[in-house]
């Protein structure tokens, strides 16, 4: 590994950071947790066709199946999510956004949108420059001695 490498790909990972940082932020100044905010876009933002059971979206979120219970468990008591069984499998519990949490979510992504316009160049300039090094140091390696 190169300097180069590691310095790129520590600047890519800075830059992720300040724009999770910024979704951090903007979570608690709408009144929730990160890890909330992260559980409704998930649920909202599932692939066509895949259905928002705990399991779903805990894959999603890359979380333990009973941390998503405990999240989904805080946003029902403030009524920003409801659960009802699946049809298919009354042993699983589907999600659904509720309409205030859907109000809330939607305000959020305006603004991180609207923020990731702005970090956007930066962040593709980061991610190119992980991508040249690496690139540039596979085929350093690749010539014959």
């Amino acid at each position: 590994m190169t300097s180069a490498e590691f310095r790129a790909l520590a600047e890519f990972r800075y830059r992720i950071r300040l724009f999770m940082n910024g979704s951090e932020e903007a979570a608690r100044k709408a009144g929730l947790e990160p890890q909330q905010y992260l559980l409704l876009l998930a649920l909202r933002g599932l692939p066509l066709g895949r259905e928002a059971s705990i399991r779903e979206v805990a894959e999603r979120m890359q979380l333990r199946h009973h941390s998503v219970v405990e999240l989904a468990d805080r946003l029902e008591r403030r009524s920003l999510l409801r659960r009802e069984r699946s049809r298919e499998d009354r042993r699983q519990v589907i999600l659904h956004l509720a309409p205030r949490g859907e109000k809330i979510l939607t305000r959020l992504v305006k603004q991180r949108i609207a923020e990731l316009r702005t970090a956007a160049p930066t962040l593709v300039r980061a991610l190119t420059a992980v991508i040249r090094s690496t690139q540039a140091t596979k085929s350093r390696n690749a010539r014959p001695s």
